[in-house]
Formats: C-alpha cells, sequence, structure tokens
C-alpha cells in the first residue's frame, strides 16, 4: 500500500514538473553553497575536496565522474530539469560563455560554509563571498553580452537556490574536540552567529538582484554514515549533531520570515530538507530504498569512513540506498527531497513551495 502511495505521489509531481517546465521556459537559474549543490567549480581548484573521479557519475549520463558528490544528478541538477532549464555550468567552467550565460551559473563549491573559516582544511575552495563576488562578475559579463537593463532583467526573474550551513556544523564547530569555534560558543550561541551572518549573505544576494529564493536548511547532520561510523554504536543518529540540525533550522526559518516581512515580499523560500530527508531515513522501506544508515560507497562502519574511491566497497542497486557516500544522498533521495520542494506542504516548505511560486511569477509575466 506505502509503494502505490508513493509511485502515486511521483506520477502527479511528474506531471506537475512538466508543467512547471511550461510555466518556466528561459528562466536563468543561479546556485551558491556547498558540495550538496557543487556541479564541478573545485575541478578547477587546487583542493581536496573534489569528486572529479570514479565511481562518482556513475550514473550520471555521461557515466563519468563531473564534480558532483552524487552517483548522478544532484539537487542543483534535478531542480534545473524541473524548471525546464538545462543545469547551469559551473562558474569556472571556460565553456560559460556567449549565449551559455543566459542559462546560469552555478557557484558552489564543496568544503564552504556561511563562515570564511569553515574548510579551511580544503586549502582552496570558493568561500560564499568569493561566490558573491564571482556573481557580480558574471553580472558585468552578461551586461556585454545583452546589454545592462535586460542583465538585470534577466537577474531579477531568475531563480536562486542556495545550501549553506553543514559545513559550518561538520567541518568547524565538530571538526575536532574542543575546536576553536566550540571554545569560543556555546551550541545555541554558535547558531546565533550562524544565522546572523547568513542573514547578511542573503541580504546581499538581494541587493545584487536576486527576487526568488530558495534556502535549503540542514539535513539529518548526525545520520549521515559518516557521524555513524565515528559516534555510533547501534546505528543511532549522533544526538549532537542532530540537536545542531533542530537549533539551526527552526532560526533559519524565523530568519527568514523576518527577511521577508521586512522586504514586503516573499523573496525567501524555506526548505525544510530536515525533515524531508528524516521521512526516509526513519523509514526507509516505505520509499523503496533498503537501507538508510550505509552509504552504497565507502569503506568502514557504514561505508562511512575515509572517502569514495575506486578502491572502496560500492554496492550495486544505488537506486535502494538513502546515502551515496559518507555525506551525501544518492540521486534516488535527492529526487525525492526535490519533489517535497516542487509541492510539499507548509510542513516541509514556507511560506510557500516551488510550483506554487512558479505559478505566481508565471501569471504576472
Amino acid at each position: 500500500m506505502e509503494m502505490s502511495l508513493t509511485f502515486l505521489v511521483l506520477t502527479i509531481t511528474f506531471a506537475l514538473q512538466l508543467n512547471l517546465a511550461s510555466l518556466a521556459e528561459g528562466r536563468a537559474f543561479f546556485v551558491f553553497g556547498d558540495s550538496l549543490v557543487d556541479s564541478g567549480n573545485n575541478d578547477f581548484l587546487a583542493t581536496t575536496a573534489r569528486a572529479d573521479s570514479p565511481p562518482y557519475g556513475i550514473d550520471f549520463p555521461s557515466h563519468r565522474a563531473t564534480g558532483r558528490f552524487s552517483n548522478g544528478f544532484n539537487m542543483a541538477d534535478l531542480i534545473s530539469l524541473s524548471i525546464g532549464s538545462e543545469p547551469a555550468l559551473p562558474y569556472l567552467n571556460p565553456a560559460l560563455k556567449g549565449e551559455r550565460l543566459l542559462i546560469g551559473a552555478n557557484f558552489a563549491s564543496a568544503g564552504v560554509g556561511i563562515l570564511n573559516d569553515t574548510g579551511f582544511q580544503f586549502v582552496n575552495i570558493i568561500h560564499i563571498y568569493k561566490q558573491l563576488k564571482f556573481f557580480h562578475d558574471y553580472q558585468w559579463r552578461l551586461s556585454k553580452l545583452i546589454g545592462k537593463e535586460q542583465a538585470k532583467q534577466l537577474v531579477n526573474s531568475a531563480l536562486v537556490l542556495i545550501t549553506l550551513g553543514g559545513n559550518d556544523f561538520v567541518n568547524n564547530y565538530y571538526l575536532v574536540p574542543f575546536s576553536l569555534r566550540s571554545r569560543q560558543f556555546r551550541l545555541p550561541d554558535y547558531v546565533t552567529y550562524l544565522i546572523s551572518e547568513y542573514r547578511k549573505i542573503l541580504q546581499r544576494l538581494h541587493d545584487m538582484g536576486a527576487r526568488r529564493v530558495l534556502v535549503t536548511g540542514t539535513g539529518p547532520m548526525g545520520c549521515v554514515p559518516a557521524e555513524l561510523a565515528q559516534h555510533s554504536a547501534n546505528g543511532e543518529c549522533w544526538p549532537q549533531l542532530q540537536l545542531a540540525a533542530s537549533l539551526f533550522n527552526s532560526q533559519l526559518v524565523q530568519m527568514l520570515s523576518s527577511l521577508n516581512r521586512d522586504l514586503g515580499s516573499d523573496v525567501f523560500l524555506a526548505a525544510n530538507v530536515n525533515d524531508m530527508h528524516m521521512d526516509f531515513v526513519s523509514n526507509p522501506r516505505a520509499y523503496g530504498f533498503v537501507t538508510s544508515k550505509i552509504a552504497c560507497c565507502g569503506q568502514g562502519p557504514y561505508n562511512g569512513l575515509g572517502l569514495c574511491t575506486p578502491a572502496s566497497s560500492l554496492c550495486s542497486t544505488r537506486d535502494t540506498y538513502v546515502f551515496w557516500d559518507n555525506f551525501h544522498p544518492s540521486e534516488r533521495a535527492t529526487k525525492i527531497i526535490v519533489q517535497r520542494i516542487l509541492t510539499g506542504s507548509s510542513k516541509y516548505m514556507k511560506p510557500m513551495n516551488l510550483s506554487t511560486v512558479m505559478a505566481i511569477d508565471s501569471s504576472k509575466v
């Protein structure tokens, strides 16, 4: 019965996606954030935070590693396809020029966070304010191509996705015992600090012309295979990171609501990725998964240790695993999350889901 309901939801969602594609034809798409949405910028950097070798990309159309931390498409790709656009190229890709600029650009970089000191161990990544600098440069290039007014209109009418926060906990606050940030802040105070810094970033995005911004919270950080391998004896999620996710995500929704009130418009959409993800982490078989604890690719307990490499243990049926590697969801799990973003109730999306936003924007054209 549960599987039948799931297939019905998938069928309805596919029909909605077709309608969305017709509504959004020609809409540019911009992506900011971390490894959940990086489509290959880090391939062009001297950094250890990269996914440019097999088995990454094993289910991508080319069956090659593309720099995405996935077995196939990531969240940014799937949202692009849902609104009728091809995935935006990484900003550092030399092919992003001419008419390709009209599609948009992906500025995301694996390892980054809200704070500039997050991800220092990866040496060379595009921190979020550098991503915003690249967005400024992109707009200058676009103006040269189509003129200043048309460039402004393209940016104003674009959809923007930003995904930040997880690394500020996993690769900063909890990176090592007694980390600098954990000695500087108690967890509740650290969350408050992150939210205040994030608000500045989002305000800057609006100042640069973004008028529809999809902001995803963190997933269930304490339930990823990497954390189970280090902190779990019986497969239970690590309470410390789960508390951090709960505090951060609730305050993020409040901050976005406050920003929208100040701007007098529903510019920012809050996606409750934690609850979306917990649906199938808590009950994987209801969604056709065999496990939500063991990564498809990795080594050690829960396949949660080290990197996903050609030498790693690799599952044969990627669609039945919630997690692809020690931190990142599989393509199929990501598809379920994107479906919730498109059509989800107020439990998942505030103040409205993406299909509603797209319909509203289309009626204004």
